[in-house]
């Protein structure tokens, strides 16, 4: 009686073993797709957004929608430093492929197809203004970007625009702090 119980114990210790491997398997093989290839963490360092993003927010990347198109005009997007691909930042986009932007004091204007005398951008997200005097004409797969505290952001205007391929994804949700939880942190849609 007492090998019949010694067995049932060595029996249930290994069918909970096999079922917490089984479930630690299964849990793999859905969480690191999800985390190479959908989204992943990511933890705002700096005030280059400021207003838009503090210090130590913690936010989810949205990784498959630049799988699917092109980053758009406004959009926060995270993506691995022109100069360092180790570095990440995080900026918004102020210019498209092949478009012309020049910046006057903190006035913005884009120059492409649709707009060949130019146009304004409407920039309510930027609090700290710079001076800057910048004219940029931008290739096939490059993208301008900027920080929303223009004195206080290293970004395209120092060192040119971000090629397609270095972009990661764009801001999907703030998780942390949590009174300021959010879907898309930072959109703004420009009207052109």
């Amino acid at each position: 009686m007492e090998n019949k119980q010694e067995e049932n114990k060595k029996q249930t210790g290994w069918q909970n073993f096999w079922e917490l491997l089984r479930f630690a398997l299964i849990a793999i093989a859905i969480v690191i797709p999800i985390r190479i290839f959908i989204a992943q963490p990511f933890v705002v360092s700096g005030s280059s957004m400021f207003p838009t993003f503090h210090d130590g927010q913690y936010l989810i990347v949205d990784e498959i929608s630049f799988y699917l198109n092109n980053p758009k005009r406004d959009d926060v997007v995270i993506f691995r430093y022109p100069n360092d691909t180790k570095k990440f930042f995080i900026k918004r986009v102020i210019g498209l492929p092949n478009e012309t932007v020049n910046i006057s004091g903190n006035e913005v204007t884009i120059i492409n197809k649709e707009h060949p005398e130019g146009f304004k951008l409407d920039q309510p997200f930027v609090e700290n203004k710079s001076n800057d005097d910048i004219h940029a004409e931008l290739g096939n797969d490059e993208y301008f970007v900027m920080g929303d505290n223009r004195t206080g952001s290293y970004d395209s205007r120092a060192w040119g625009p971000v090629p397609r391929h270095l972009m990661i994804g764009r801001a999907f949700l703030r998780l942390l702090p949590i009174n300021k939880i959010n879907i898309l942190p930072g959109k703004y849609n420009q009207n052109e």
